[in-house]
């Protein structure tokens, strides 16, 4: 049975929100969603019917490998979406998320397969974020913050957790674009802003800017 939308927007919100065990709390999949503790729990059954978790009233959700695979699929579909518009459309890359929120609700497996094709198999999205295969496995990447690095570092700008279209022209304006070079120049104590270089030019850039910002040694 082919999944609904609103189980697929589930799906990936466990993906993105569940730890290195596997888990993931009602509340934390509430807050995300923007939707009430008792339609959580409700559509938390129906995944444990499916075997997609395991639940137990009043303990965090687990994910099983089969909700796993599920969810990294239907991020697959999104991913894929996303790098399409920008390297076939040339759409840029603040403009493609709310496309890929609706294309990625298609539910023609070779539409998606074909899209890969054309694109020559993408290992990475857009915004630096691993693309699953068709069997819903995932690159691990080796990353960290900006707002965790040392001042002296130099770094590579590898990829954006998940950001709104409004951030993204942020590191536009900046030409902060992925794959590049930054160097940490200074941190504040008193606010713990960051200043970087980027091709010879010295930006500032806020706490919340650096947590949103992963790069690579």
């Amino acid at each position: 049975m082919k999944t609904t939308l609103t189980e697929e927007n589930y799906l990936k919100a466990l993906f993105h929100l569940v730890d290195n065990e596997g888990k993931v709390t009602i509340n934390e999949l509430s807050k995300f969603l923007n939707v009430k503790m008792p339609s959580v729990n409700n559509m938390m059954k129906k995944f444990s019917e499916k075997k997609w978790v395991v639940y137990e009233t009043y303990k965090p959700l687990k994910v099983t490998e089969k909700g796993r695979r599920e969810a990294a699929l239907v991020v697959r579909k999104h991913r894929l979406t996303e790098m399409f518009l920008v390297k076939k459309m040339n759409f840029g890359w603040e403009n493609v998320h709310e496309i890929a929120e609706q294309l990625e609700h298609v539910h023609s497996k070779i539409f998606f397969d074909k899209m890969d094709e054309i694109l020559d198999h993408p290992k990475f999205d857009p915004h630096g974020e691993p693309i699953p295969d068709k069997d819903g496995n995932i690159i691990s990447q080796d990353l960290q913050k900006l707002s965790d690095c040392k001042v002296g570092e130099n770094v590579t700008f590898a990829s954006v957790t998940l950001s709104d279209d409004a951030f993204l022209n942020y590191l536009t304006e900046r030409k902060l674009l992925l794959n590049t070079k930054i160097k940490i120049i200074k941190i504040e104590d008193f606010d713990r802003s960051v200043t970087v270089e980027v091709e010879g030019k010295q930006e500032v850039l806020s706490k919340k800017a650096t947590e949103k910002i992963l790069v690579k040694k």
